[in-house]
């Protein structure tokens, strides 16, 4: 059988992860709630001669605890999660050289310098596995899945309103927008310019902001990325030209995409599967209901005696608030990183310098940077068909919610003759159907629970997808339910607001599962499929703005609503065809691995874990190793 991608990225963490020789022994499935699977939102590149003599012993680091996670599932798949995350990190494509190499990229051919002091080079340490740091035990209250969750609940607090800050600047400068066209004598397409260029750095601030929280950990790039949009917010308000302020918009974007692309692996080092989800969904209402909330908050600013300015002067204190409460009360989450702490503070206090982490072995490979994220997400992007259509589609949605900041105005501003701050507060109608799609999802675990269970613990993608089709369905109704009852002034001004609800619900609903839906199917290739799903959807988000007036008041408010209706619901096929397609898709993919039917494990009479009946045909290969079409696992799903 040929080995893609997948398979070989899925059979190195098996390896990396199992505390026994692999080789030539069966081990048993674990639950989809014991294996704490971290999909981080990019990865980073090196590689360090201990996970080569991994690769060659095929056994985990000899440390003292080796025995004892034999019997803590919960901790050894966490150490799973970890080394699969530091292979990303770290790379798996380093040179087999000599076993002091570290990386092809890292050998030098100049000298070593000289030790100093006329003192000879030291001995090598006799075992480094032996000062390499671990968590003590599945319940180490240094590890951030094991804090209380009152703690748990204040940093998800707090990180929800960073995030909130970061989608609210998005779209309040959409308010500015009429004055900064009067005051610099341009056309209003143009002061739509500061909408576009902020979500433009959305784009491309998550190729800076994930490989950082990889390698330096969860808070560092948020604390740097909020103060950076502060400083950035501040600087757009003090603009004295138009230039300036476009330039300025665009790297408060830049750093504003930090939470966007790190508050979500956060949750995910916080909260186990049980309880990610909806950690998740209550993360991603604040990204939605955020470029929402904005245009009355800058309608009302904008057209009082503060000015446009202040538009910009609100979203700076925000951020710098924001910035506090990360580096003052957030702790790190990322299980590397606290290793990194823990040896820093074991070295100070022993006095024993080779102490250290494995995060601290890391070293840079700009190739493999560049590839992990930028290559393989465009690999992705375009090569597919599941990323590919997927990112389509979400790209469209992103679109219409930042065209909506046009088209509301000419909606409620124009045909209503509302001032703008008025005209803003319609776009509530928006916000309650995304927070009733959020309950929907949310009152939908269960089911999904129940559905876990009945499989063995085995996610099936496709259970995301009913969810996706219905919010199509509601998207597009409510494009036709806002243009045609908005165009002439002759219905009530709620008739168009209430049409929201649909819009919102189904913008929500298919955000949320389809984005579940790409981790699901990719797996360990999830943190590349959303990379390139979210610069193709920001570049949409960007452009839109740009054409929406010209498109409403040249084709009318009920027909350039129409059109875009007959756009969404030409879509709305697409989740459907995944729905019952999406195996065979995935069976041909080089990306996307399939598995075996699991079956429970029970035990036997003499003591010995076996699997099922159903289960006992496949012994000839390992329960973990990915199958490809035509075996038991095209059936599965």
């Amino acid at each position: 059988m040929t080995l893609t991608e997948a398979d070989r990225e899925i059979a190195a963490a098996e390896i990396d992860a199992s505390p026994k020789e692999f080789a030539g022994q069966e081990f048993l499935a674990r639950r989809s709630d014991e294996v704490e699977r971290v999909m981080s939102a990019s990865s980073v590149s090196t590689s360090s001669s201990e996970e080569r003599r991994q690769r060659r012993g095929r056994r985990m680091s000899g440390v003292s605890t080796q025995h004892d996670l034999e019997r803590h599932p919960t901790e050894l798949s966490r150490i799973q999660t970890q080394r699969s995350q530091h292979s990303g990190t770290v790379g798996r494509s380093g040179s087999r050289g000599t076993r002091g190499t570290r990386t092809r990229s890292r050998r030098s051919e100049k000298p070593l310098p000289p030790f100093g002091a006329g003192k000879p080079y030291p001995p090598q340490l006799p075992d480094p596995d032996e000062y390499v740091v671990e968590f003590e035990g599945p319940d180490d209250p240094l590890h951030a899945m094991n804090w209380p969750l009152k703690k748990k609940f204040w940093t998800a607090v707090m990180l929800g309103f960073t995030t909130f800050v970061a989608a609210f600047g998005s779209s309040i400068f959409s308010s500015a927008t009429p004055f900064i066209a009067k005051i610099y004598h341009v056309n209003q397409t143009v002061g739509i310019l500061g909408v576009s260029f902020y979500v433009l750095g959305f784009a491309f601030g998550p190729s800076l902001w994930a490989p950082l929280s990889e390698l330096k950990g969860r808070k560092l790039p948020l604390v740097i990325g909020m103060f950076g949009m502060a400083i950035f917010s501040i600087a757009t308000a003090t603009a004295k030209d138009l230039q300036t302020i476009l330039i300025t918009r665009f790297f408060a974007g830049f750093f504003g995409a930090c939470p966007l692309a790190v508050v979500a692996a956060v949750f995910s080092d916080m909260f186990d599967n049980r309880t990610r989800g909806i950690a998740i969904t209550l993360f991603s209402m604040t990204v939605f209901t955020g470029p929402m909330m904005a245009p009355f908050i800058g309608g009302f600013i904008s057209t009082s005696y503060l000015g446009w300015r202040w538009t910009e002067y609100i979203v700076s204190f925000m951020a710098f608030f924001a910035f506090g409460l990360d580096l003052l009360f957030m702790q790190e989450t990322y299980p590397p990183q606290i290793l990194v702490a823990k040896a820093s503070e074991l070295r100070r206090r022993t006095l024993n310098w080779g102490i250290h982490a494995k995060q601290e072995e890391i070293e840079i490979d700009f190739k493999e940077l560049v590839q992990k994220n930028f290559s393989r997400p465009m690999r992705l992007l375009f090569g597919e068909p599941i990323v590919a259509l997927l990112s389509i589609y979400m790209s469209f949605i992103y679109g219409i919610l930042y065209l909506f900041l046009t088209a509301y105005p000419l909606v409620f501003q124009g045909v209503y003759h509302m001032t703008p701050g008025v005209a803003g507060l319609t776009f509530f109608g928006m916000i309650t159907g995304q927070i009733l799609a959020g309950v929907t999802i949310l009152l939908q675990q269960p089911w999904y629970m129940r559905k876990l269970n009945a499989n063995n613990g085995v996610p099936i993608p496709e259970w995301r997808l009913p969810s996706v089709i219905a919010g199509g369905v509601a998207f597009s109704a409510g494009l036709f339910w806002f243009g045609w009852s908005g165009y002439s002034g002759k219905v009530h001004w709620i008739v168009p607001t209430l049409s929201g609800i649909l819009s919102g619900f189904g913008l929500a609903s298919i955000f949320l599962q389809a984005l579940n839906y790409l981790v699901d199917s990719y797996l360990m290739f999830a943190a590349s499929a959303i990379a390139g799903n979210t610069f193709l959807r920001s570049l949409a988000g960007a452009g839109f703005p740009l054409f929406s007036t010209y498109m409403f008041k040249g084709m009318g408010i009920e027909w350039a609503s129409t059109l875009l209706g007959c756009v969404a619901a030409a879509l709305v096929p697409i989740p459907i065809i995944f729905y019952y397609y999406g195996h065979r898709i995935r069976a041909k993919s080089a990306y996307a691995p399939t598995f075996a039917p699991r079956a429970p494990a029970v035990d036997d009479e003499s003591g010995d874990e076996t699997n099922s009946d159903h289960a006992a045909g496949e012994k000839e290969q390992p329960s973990g190793v990915p199958r490809k079409s035509g075996d038991a696992a095209t059936n599965a799903v």
